[in-house]
């Protein structure tokens, strides 16, 4: 079974980047369509981007379009998301996770295993 663990989170100024990463073990990426989805403190959890097993196609909901890039390293596992000109509304624990095949890509539900998140903070 994929495991999944998050890192590169923590507390930076709003305007500042982070780049988080999502490191598998127990199995490879390279045939799973991956995402990160973020729950703020009392929301609910919230798709962010995803990206195609191979790389090539990506999407963002609109809060985070022109901010967040996603990306891959199949050869390394390990999938990477690159936020840029954070706002304190983009503070939550970000969680990656793999989608099911045959779900939707736009909602949390559409995915199954999942890392334990790492938090990012934003101070404004």
């Amino acid at each position: 079974q994929v495991q999944l663990v998050e890192s590169g989170g923590g507390l930076v100024q709003a305007g500042g980047s982070l780049r988080l990463s999502c490191a598998a073990s127990g199995g490879t990426l390279s045939n799973l369509d991956m995402g990160w989805v973020r729950q703020a403190s009392g929301k609910e959890r919230e798709f962010g981007a995803v990206i195609s097993w191979f790389g090539g196609t990506t999407y963002y909901a609109d809060s985070v379009t022109d901010r967040f890039t996603i990306s891959r390293d199949n050869a390394e596992n390990t999938m990477y998301l690159q936020m840029n000109s954070l706002k304190p509304e983009d503070t939550a624990v970000y969680y990656c996770a793999s989608r099911l095949r045959g779900s939707t890509a736009f909602s949390p539900d559409g995915y199954g295993y999942w890392g334990p998140g790492t938090q990012v903070a934003v101070s404004s």
